[in-house]
């Protein structure tokens, strides 16, 4: 049995997922509410029923299911069974969500960096027992960069979402040049800050960047913000947030485009 742990509001994308299963294994074979639980059927016991005959758990990862109680119950019950070797967890990813850190113990399928066609494949080969699947590109981080505009300058505010982060220095890589942009720290009026132009990666990329640095840490419900200013009619071209994890050691962190929820 194939249980599509999800939220109703990822049914436009799942669905299309559980119907493709449905056709590859049959539908008896899949547990997908929509047709695994009728009128009349008691929800819970259908779920524990779903649950009890389980073999790969799929679990939709998102913004909305990991809000979702019901979901809570299903992944962390999911868990317990496959610690005991009855249930294989497999995350698909849906949106930009941080994925729990308990689920990056485990390969997962990332639909939203790779599209679904991979990723139907993917889930197809595990089901299959073929296992031929990538790990998607996102480990286990700390902290968050959100980007949002507000009062035609780009806000970014850099967040550690479980524990601190002795060291607050932060690299804000953009493709503009020095004269383009004014950055301004909100969380100290004691910063280092310098900007580096003609940064190479491994890959080829150049960008410019502004690192900026307090001598207090990065914990969570106090955010590292700066605010950066278009100059001479320019617009902001954020490229990427890095943070020194350890001297002279850089390391990308995940850049969400939007406000966060506080």
């Amino acid at each position: 049995m194939i249980f599509l742990s999800h939220n109703h509001n990822d049914k436009v994308i799942v669905e299309q997922i559980a119907i493709r299963l449905r056709d590859t294994f049959g539908q008896e074979n899949i547990f997908y509410d929509s047709w695994s639980v009728q009128p009349g059927d008691g929800i819970v016991d259908k779920m524990n029923e779903g649950l009890g005959a389980c073999k790969l758990f799929l679990f939709f990862v998102s913004k909305n299911s990991l809000q979702s109680n019901m979901v809570k119950l299903e992944w962390q019950n999911a868990v317990v069974r496959a610690t005991g070797g009855h249930t294989k967890i497999i995350p698909v990813k849906l949106d930009d969500c941080l994925m729990p850190p308990i689920l990056l113990q485990s390969l997962y399928i990332d639909l939203f960096g790779q599209g679904i066609e991979v990723a139907l494949r993917q889930i197809v080969d595990v089901a299959s027992g073929r296992n031929t699947f990538n790990h998607g590109p996102q480990k286990f981080s700390n902290l968050r960069s959100y980007v949002y505009e507000e009062g035609g300058k780009s806000i970014v505010e850099c967040r550690a979402e479980h524990f601190m982060e002795p060291k607050s220095n932060f690299l804000f890589l953009v493709e503009n040049d020095k004269s383009d942009l004014l950055f301004n720290c909100r969380s100290s009026v004691m910063v280092h800050t310098g900007f580096h132009k003609g940064i190479e990666f491994k890959n080829g990329k150049i960008f410019n960047g502004q690192t900026m640095m307090v001598e207090s840490a990065t914990v969570p419900g106090f955010p590292f913000v700066v605010d950066i200013i278009p100059q001479n009619a320019s617009s902001v071209q954020l490229a990427g947030v890095m943070h020194e994890k350890k001297k002279n050691y850089w390391e990308m962190i995940p850049l969400i485009c939007h406000k966060p929820n506080d």
